[in-house]
């Protein structure tokens, strides 16, 4: 517990996790359906306020905050420094070790603050729009609070304290939304969405260190750090090359075609994000902590990767298959008339989003057995074929660079598997025979939407299409997943799943 609470070792207990092994599966099994109902929660805020601020707002002023965003969230890669994950996944730590390492992020979150704040009018230059330097400098005071979050949030997840952190993050998104909403029906535009992300920034803070009671002592020399340092600057060195990856494209469309179409190509695969990020984010908050304290225990810890990727694919698979089908039904309903030009990228970027989160679970491994250098190395071939993919695409407008970018996604697939499974318990061939039946049910269901839309065109208009295609979905896919089986186990096995997560 994230708690200095009366004990015979008050202070360590905060930092012991022996006696999270005990009921470690329940743990995590409460823990992912608080999680992920907190994620329902955030999913419907976001989604609702999606539908109002579209409506409040213009691509353009979309495109001016994801010009900014685009290049300060790369800054805000120093945030971290991977020390709050290096805290949640070491065996052994104490309260030297953090205390120092709360500092260092401190320290980290107001230089670049300051940073920010001296690019500024650099980042106006860059796009040719003045207003930009104010909003950047607007956006670089959420870095300090930032940096006053991180280890207070890692405790509470070595701990697997994830309810706290639910209601944290419910909260912050909420006020943030809130003041979004009333301001942008003021009139103030782009500023609407610059307030949203700072009122989430304080809230965020103030949050966590109400929930967890540890205080930070002075720094100290010689702590241990060292290795969390090393652990921390490989995985902040992949979180560089991977947002500079999925920042680019939004960049150079900026540059070269401008607000517009930088505000539908945004849009559509933040949409397109939005949904997965509820599963995803979720799982991966308990299975990273769950995993690393499974270390040295092979067989568990390969059982466990499986168990939690299949049911991340039972879920995304056959979602991302129907938004990618019904995707005009989805952008003319969610955001409108106006962004109907957004419903062909929408559908190019869903065929990456297909496997993107089976690809994304390759960080658990490699957080989780400490091995952050590997991650790095990946992340810089990747990122450089993506680049090159992008490259190729720019001339095309943003069509092009949709299509560029879920080319080379598909190539890479096999590679970033085996590479992630070298020197861990988990091999290719497990993970395809817990996969298989997903992805068989995916595609058949793909082609009966398919079908659908051509052959009762009426029909699948609006959101009556939405509707009728939502529960071809919900019939055909697990009706595959039971033929395939030749049995029933598939259905009674996701039945008996919701009445785990119900108790």
């Amino acid at each position: 517990m994230c708690e200095q609470k009366n004990s015979v070792t008050p202070v360590n207990k905060i930092f012991e996790t022996e006696h999270l092994m005990a009921d470690l599966k329940a743990r995590s099994v409460r823990g992912g359906t608080i999680t992920m109902a907190a994620q329902g929660v955030k999913f419907l805020l976001q989604m609702g306020s999606v539908v109002v601020l579209a409506r409040l707002l213009t691509p353009n002023d979309y495109g001016l905050v994801a010009m900014v965003i685009a290049i300060t969230g790369f800054v805000a890669m120093f945030k971290d420094m991977g020390l709050s994950m290096a805290t949640v996944q070491k065996a052994n730590i104490n309260h030297s070790q953090v205390s120092t390492l709360f500092w260092i992020n401190v320290l980290i979150g107001f230089g670049i603050m300051v940073i920010t704040a001296a690019i500024a009018p650099a980042v106006a230059w860059f796009y040719g729009e003045r207003r930009l330097m104010w909003i950047t400098l607007a956006l670089a005071s959420a870095f300090l609070f930032g940096g006053l979050t991180v280890q207070h949030q890692a405790l509470l997840r070595r701990q697997m304290r994830f309810g706290r952190l639910a209601a944290i993050e419910v909260i912050s998104i909420l006020v943030g939304i809130s003041i979004a909403i009333v301001s942008a029906s003021y009139g103030a535009g782009c500023w609407a969405l610059v307030l949203m992300q700072l009122a989430i920034a304080i809230t965020t803070a103030i949050g966590v260190w109400v929930a967890c009671k540890w205080r930070p002592g002075l720094p100290v020399r010689n702590s241990g750090v060292r290795s969390m340092l090393a652990f921390g600057g490989h995985l902040t060195g992949f979180s560089i090359v991977n947002y500079f990856t999925r920042n680019l494209d939004k960049i150079l469309i900026g540059w070269r075609w401008g607000t517009q179409s930088l505000g539908l190509y945004s849009r559509a695969y933040s949409l397109l994000m939005l949904p997965l990020q509820q599963i995803n984010t979720p799982i991966s908050a308990v299975a990273i902590p769950a995993l690393s304290r499974l270390q040295d225990k092979p067989e568990r810890y390969r059982s466990y990767y499986l168990k939690a990727i299949s049911l991340i694919a039972l879920v995304t698979m056959p979602s991302v298959m129907f938004m990618i089908i019904m995707s005009e039904n989805i952008i003319g309903v969610v955001l409108g008339e106006q962004w109907i030009g957004a419903s062909r990228i929408f559908s190019i970027l869903g065929i990456s989003a297909l496997i993107q989160p089976i690809l994304n679970t390759t960080g658990w491994l490699y957080v989780s057995t400490g091995r952050t250098d590997r991650m790095f190395k990946w992340g810089i071939f990747a990122s450089s074929l993506i680049t090159v993919a992008f490259l190729i695409g720019l001339p095309y407008g943003s069509v092009g660079m949709a299509s560029s970018y879920t080319t080379c996604f598909l190539l890479i697939t096999f590679p970033c598997l085996w590479y992630a499974f070298k020197y861990t318990p988990v091999d290719i061939s497990s993970t395809a025979k817990a996969l298989w039946p997903t992805v068989t049910g995916t595609l058949v269901v793909g082609v009966a939407l398919g079908l659908f839309k051509t052959l009762i065109p009426v029909v699948s208009a609006g959101v009556s299409g939405l509707v009728v295609g939502f529960g071809v979905t919900v019939v055909i896919f697990p009706s595959v997943l039971c033929v395939l089986a030749r049995s029933l186990d598939p259905v009674l096995n996701i039945v008996g799943l919701f009445k785990k997560l119900k108790r």
